[in-house]
């Protein structure tokens, strides 16, 4: 069994994190010591790993929960499941990107058309661009 501040230091996550995932159901302790710290076994240990790495990829942790749901009743899911899972990740991924490029563009665009002198920002065209867009919504 492994106390709580040596798994957090063992995945380099925080106490805090690890207390946050019991509480949001993602992570259980497997017991507590007699003086009330909560202790963790390796399949804990594992879990955690499983959820740190899902996260590492983009996963939000509802979307975690079903993966682990999915993990601990393997025979009920199929692996086609999984990958309309992970597809639909990337779509969701790949809209992102779309829209921080075009987020990326205005700020390109908003940025070229300043001169950026020491001049005081009342004729400033950011802030014109951007009062004029304001007005249009």
């Amino acid at each position: 069994m492994v106390k709580i501040g040596e798994i957090a230091k063992r995945l380099a996550v925080s106490t805090d994190t690890l207390r946050y995932y019991e509480k949001q159901g993602i992570l259980n302790s497997s017991a507590r010591s007699e003086s009330g710290y909560r202790l963790y076994s390796e399949q804990d240990v594992a879990q955690l790993s499983f959820v740190l790495r899902a996260k590492d990829v983009g996963f939000t942790l509802n979307e975690i929960k079903e993966l682990l749901a999915i993990k601990v009743d393997k025979q009920s899911h199929s692996c086609e499941q999984v990958k309309h899972f992970t597809s639909e990740k990337i779509t969701q991924v790949e809209r992102k990107i779309t829209e921080l490029n075009t987020i990326l563009n205005s700020l390109k665009l908003l940025h070229k058309s300043c001169c950026g002198g020491n001049e005081p920002a009342v004729h400033c065209s950011i802030l014109s661009a951007l009062e004029a867009q304001n007005d249009a919504r």
